[in-house]
């Protein structure tokens, strides 16, 4: 039986509620005005599984950046506690704080 990624909904549900605000934002716009700390995603690779040479399965794999202007903020913290989350990187710009990770989801 063939089973596909959860729905990107229900990861937009979950990042809000990590981050405890509405301040998640998938794929936004450059003229967005947003308000820190925030989150930001987008779906940036899938892996198959195959069994017998048909797909069988297959997940999404999401990069997903947390901006704040706290350096020692906990949502990074919260977000690397997530079932297959790894850290990416970290940066500052604009005088803000970026913790990337990759989750698959």
């Amino acid at each position: 039986m063939f089973t596909t990624a959860r729905a990107r909904t229900d990861l937009q549900t979950l990042l809000e509620a990590v981050l405890g605000t509405d301040e998640v934002h998938f794929q936004p716009p450059t003229n967005i005005l947003m308000s820190y700390p925030a989150i930001v995603y987008k779906r940036d690779d899938a892996r198959t599984q195959f069994a017998d040479n048909i797909p069988f399965r297959v997940k999404k794999r999401y990069q997903v950046t947390v901006i704040d202007r706290d350096p020692d903020s906990v949502i990074p913290d919260k977000i690397a506690a997530l079932p297959s989350a790894t850290f990416d990187r970290h940066f500052t710009a604009n005088d803000l704080n970026h913790d990337v990770y990759t989750l698959f989801f």
